[in-house]
Parts: structure tokens; sequence; C-alpha cells
């Protein structure tokens, strides 16, 4: 089997699991494992028409526990590659078919993400630096006006729409994963129970391959921001990155500044660039 998928689930509408499991059956993918961490099992009612889905209701530990779950059995399998996805994001079958195909035809490639975009069409900054303290204080808590050339440099705002770049950290709301990078560096680690697993498994996986922005591929994220709308989610989120600079370095962090520096040094050449021209003009 060459591909398998997951989606994590949590009081998902049914609506949206029906139109992220047909999209996935239409796909190459060959496995879809559905772990639901929902109070009740309802979803199993939907899953249960799809011959290619496994579904396991189970106690919530974690978006990154609940992937586990499927990508070790993924890893047991044999499977090539494994897509971590959330349900919330659409993609044709035909672009996942592509993504696939370009792992395939090049080994060096530990992980792949498309270009997100909002569902009014706008971008949606997915793929970004390894974050500072202060970078995600910044986009947190201030507001938008606020610092805009660190968000636009923390965000990677100015990365190519027509060529691939190897990016430090790319968001978990997709994944595309070599299974063999996978056995050399770890799965999520379990300790976040939600939202820096996908920084944390990104930078272990951009230590040994290219961690691949491939943005000639566009997919649209329903984003809920629960933690912009829920102070229980904001608390969830504080503790998890406290717990992720606990583990990496909160100022000192040598692997932070090595994987940033190249986006770093571009895009200061790249103002200073603009900086020149506009001198010239006046």
């Amino acid at each position: 089997m060459s591909i398998a998928a997951s989606i994590v689930a949590f009081n998902t509408p049914e609506d949206e699991m029906l139109r992220a499991l047909n999209m996935l059956s239409d796909s190459c993918v060959q496995r879809i494992h559905v772990i639901d961490h929902s109070p009740d099992d309802s979803l199993g009612s939907v899953c249960r028409h799809f011959h290619k889905v496994v579904y396991q209701h189970l106690p919530n530990r974690g978006y990154g526990a609940g992937h586990n779950v499927a990508l070790r059995q993924s890893l047991a399998d044999g499977i090539r590659r494994h897509l971590v996805i959330n349900s919330d994001v659409e993609i044709t079958p035909r672009d996942i078919d592509r993504m696939d195909a370009y792992m395939h035809a090049h080994s060096d490639v530990g992980a792949m993400h498309p270009r997100m975009l909002n569902p009014d069409g706008s971008p949606q900054y997915t793929v970004r630096l390894c974050p500072t303290p202060f970078d995600l204080f910044v986009r947190r808590f201030l507001p938008a006006t606020w610092f805009g050339a660190r968000r636009e440099r923390y965000e990677l705002r100015q990365l190519p729409l027509d060529i691939p770049a190897d990016i430090p950290y790319m968001q978990g709301s997709f994944m595309m994963l070599d299974c063999d990078t996978l056995r050399t560096v770890g799965l999520f680690d379990e300790r976040f129970f939600l939202y820096p697993e996908d920084i944390d498994l990104s930078r272990r996986m951009h230590r040994v391959s290219r961690t691949l922005y491939y943005p000639m591929v566009t997919a649209v994220h329903h984003h809920r921001a629960a933690s912009y709308h829920s102070a229980r989610m904001l608390w969830v989120h504080i503790v998890n990155m406290i717990r992720y600079f606990n583990k990496w370095g909160w100022i000192f962090d040598a692997e932070r500044r090595r994987f940033n520096a190249p986006f770093l040094n571009h895009h200061k050449a790249e103002r200073s660039r603009a900086a020149a021209g506009r001198r010239d003009r006046q």
C-alpha cells in the first residue's frame, strides 16, 4: 500500500466529515483513519459508508496523539507515505495524487504542504519560520497593524508562487509525510496536547530531509482558530507553547537560528533592494 491518511475529529459536523471522506476516497489514498475524540461516536455512522475508512472512537489525548494511532499503523504496515489532514481542508483528489507522485519521484522530501487559501480566496500563511516567543506574542496578542515587517517575515509572505521552498515549519492541517523519515525522527510529541506539535515535528523532519512548501497545488482551509474565540483554548495554546519553548529554547535556540537564516537573509536583501529602488525613483 502506497499512501494512507488520517483525520482527528472532535465534534466535527457530519457534512464536513462526509465531504472530506469523499475527497480522500476519490484520490490515491488507500486507507483513511478517522480518530474520533468526540463525546459520542455518531460520526461512526458516516464513516461506515466508506470501505477505505478505519474508524476509531478513542479518549481525547490530543491532536498529535490521535494521529499517532494511525501513523503507528502505517509504519507497521509498510505504508510509504501518510497524509495528516484536517476535515476542514478542501483539496482536489487530483492534487493529492500530484503531491504523492512528487514525493515518489523525489526521495529527499520528507514532508509536503500545499499553498493554503482562506474560503474567500485570500492567502492563509501556513508555512513559517521556526518561531521565537516574540513572534508568537506579536501574532496572537497585538493589533494586525503592529510589527508589520516582522509578521511578514515570520509568515514567509514573500515566497514565490511558482517555486517549491524547503521551509522549517508547516502547519499540521495538511502534512504529507514520508514514513521512512518518520522512522528516523519519530512521530508527533504527545506532550503537546494541541498547537505546537506541528512545529516540533516539522523541525525534526527538516533536520534530515526537505520539508517542502509546494505552492503549485492549492487547498482551502476553513480555519476555525479556536484559541481566538475560546478562553479555554487560548489557555491550552499558551500552556503548550510554554512546553514547546521549554523543550527547544526560549532565547537561545541555535537550530532555530540556523533553519531561519536563509529566509531572514533573503528577506533582508529584498528589503534593501526595494529601499534602493525607492531612492532611485526620488
